[in-house]
Protein backbone atom coordinates (compact mmCIF):
# COMPACT_ATOMS: atom_id res chain seq x y z
CA UNK A 1 0.00 0.00 0.00
CA UNK A 2 1.60 3.56 -0.61
CA UNK A 3 2.28 5.47 2.16
CA UNK A 4 2.06 9.22 3.04
CA UNK A 5 4.23 12.08 3.17
CA UNK A 6 4.84 11.11 7.12
CA UNK A 7 5.93 7.58 6.09
CA UNK A 8 2.70 6.22 7.48
CA UNK A 9 0.42 3.04 5.36
CA UNK A 10 -2.50 4.44 4.17
CA UNK A 11 -6.10 3.64 5.47
CA UNK A 12 -8.75 1.79 2.66
CA UNK A 13 -10.88 4.69 4.87
CA UNK A 14 -8.45 7.14 3.59
CA UNK A 15 -9.08 5.90 0.14
CA UNK A 16 -12.92 6.09 0.42
CA UNK A 17 -12.98 9.34 1.95
CA UNK A 18 -10.61 10.71 -0.50
CA UNK A 19 -6.63 11.89 -1.15
CA UNK A 20 -5.31 15.20 -1.33
CA UNK A 21 -4.19 16.42 -4.54
CA UNK A 22 -0.35 17.21 -3.70
CA UNK A 23 0.64 18.06 -7.16
CA UNK A 24 -1.72 21.39 -6.93
CA UNK A 25 0.88 24.40 -5.87
CA UNK A 26 -2.58 26.45 -4.99
CA UNK A 27 -4.05 23.70 -3.08
CA UNK A 28 -5.41 25.04 0.05
CA UNK A 29 -4.66 28.70 -0.93
CA UNK A 30 -7.43 31.58 0.31
CA UNK A 31 -9.24 28.43 2.01
CA UNK A 32 -9.85 26.50 -0.40
CA UNK A 33 -10.17 22.84 0.30
CA UNK A 34 -7.50 20.35 -1.84
CA UNK A 35 -8.55 18.99 -5.22
CA UNK A 36 -9.75 15.12 -5.29
CA UNK A 37 -9.22 13.35 -8.28
CA UNK A 38 -11.81 13.10 -11.14
CA UNK A 39 -11.79 9.61 -12.38
CA UNK A 40 -14.70 9.08 -13.96
CA UNK A 41 -13.55 11.94 -16.27
CA UNK A 42 -10.42 10.45 -16.87
CA UNK A 43 -11.82 6.75 -17.44
CA UNK A 44 -14.45 8.41 -19.89
CA UNK A 45 -11.51 10.15 -21.88
CA UNK A 46 -9.33 7.62 -22.09
CA UNK A 47 -12.00 5.15 -23.61
CA UNK A 48 -12.63 8.06 -26.05
CA UNK A 49 -8.89 7.96 -27.22
CA UNK A 50 -8.53 4.66 -26.86
CA UNK A 51 -11.74 4.06 -29.55
CA UNK A 52 -10.53 6.99 -31.78
CA UNK A 53 -7.25 5.76 -31.49
CA UNK A 54 -8.13 2.08 -32.77
CA UNK A 55 -10.34 3.39 -35.49
CA UNK A 56 -8.14 6.06 -37.00
CA UNK A 57 -5.13 2.79 -36.94
CA UNK A 58 -7.65 0.72 -38.68
CA UNK A 59 -8.64 3.37 -41.28
CA UNK A 60 -5.35 3.93 -41.92
CA UNK A 61 -3.90 0.47 -42.11
CA UNK A 62 -7.15 -0.12 -44.99
CA UNK A 63 -5.23 3.06 -46.68
CA UNK A 64 -1.24 1.62 -46.44
CA UNK A 65 0.10 4.57 -43.98
CA UNK A 66 2.38 2.63 -41.64
CA UNK A 67 3.45 5.43 -39.77
CA UNK A 68 0.16 6.43 -39.00
CA UNK A 69 -0.64 3.01 -38.06
CA UNK A 70 2.09 2.55 -35.84
CA UNK A 71 1.70 6.10 -34.16
CA UNK A 72 -1.83 5.39 -33.55
CA UNK A 73 -1.32 1.79 -31.97
CA UNK A 74 1.83 3.97 -29.56
CA UNK A 75 -1.37 6.61 -28.95
CA UNK A 76 -3.62 3.73 -28.51
CA UNK A 77 -1.45 1.59 -26.11
CA UNK A 78 -0.62 4.80 -23.76
CA UNK A 79 -4.70 4.88 -23.67
CA UNK A 80 -5.02 1.28 -22.93
CA UNK A 81 -2.69 1.64 -19.80
CA UNK A 82 -4.12 4.69 -18.25
CA UNK A 83 -7.33 3.14 -18.57
CA UNK A 84 -6.23 0.47 -16.80
CA UNK A 85 -4.13 1.87 -14.24
CA UNK A 86 -7.69 4.50 -13.48
CA UNK A 87 -9.75 1.95 -13.25
CA UNK A 88 -7.50 0.09 -10.88
CA UNK A 89 -7.53 3.17 -9.05
CA UNK A 90 -11.17 3.29 -8.92
CA UNK A 91 -11.75 0.39 -7.76
CA UNK A 92 -9.12 0.26 -5.24
CA UNK A 93 -11.55 2.95 -3.28
CA UNK A 94 -10.91 6.30 -4.21
CA UNK A 95 -13.30 8.61 -5.23
CA UNK A 96 -13.50 10.67 -8.72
Amino acid sequence: MPHDDRGRRRTRAEYAQGLPDYHDPTGGFGGAAPAYSALTLRIVLASIGLLLALAAGVYFATQGVTWAVIALGVFALASAIDLGWVIHRKRRGEPG
